[in-house]
C-alpha cells in the first residue's frame, strides 16, 4: 500500500525540549493503513513503512496518534536538514507500508 500526502511539520509538545518533529497522516489514509495493518502490531502499535519526501527515502515507523485519531510520521534531522524543511513547513510525502 503507497499513500502520497501534503502535511505539516509540527513539533510532539511532550518533548519539544528534544525538538521530535512529525507530520500527521491524514484521517483517510490513516483509516486505510489502521485496515490494512490490523492485527499484531509492532512496539506502541507501530507500522514499518519507506518513506519518500522531496529527494530523501529512508525507512522507519508511523505510530497512532489518539489524541489526533491518525498516525503520525516522525520526520528526522537529517531530512529536515537535507530537504530544507523546519516546523510550520508542507511537504509533500509519499509513504509505502512494508513488512505486513
Amino acid at each position: 500500500m503507497v499513500v502520497v500526502f501534503d502535511a505539516e511539520l509540527w513539533i510532539w509538545d511532550a518533548r519539544r525540549a528534544d525538538s521530535w518533529t512529525f507530520v500527521s497522516v491524514p484521517g483517510e489514509e490513516s483509516e486505510e493503513i489502521r485496515e490494512v495493518s490490523a492485527g499484531p502490531r509492532r512496539g506502541f502499535g507501530s507500522v514499518r513503512v519507506r518513506v519518500t519526501v522531496g529527494g530523501s527515502t529512508w525507512r522507519t515507523s508511523i505510530f497512532p496518534d489518539s489524541a489526533r485519531g491518525c498516525f503520525v510520521l516522525p520526520i528526522k534531522r537529517a531530512v529536515r536538514k537535507a530537504e530544507a524543511l523546519d516546523v510550520g513547513d508542507v511537504a509533500t510525502v509519499t509513504l509505502e507500508l512494508v513488512d505486513l
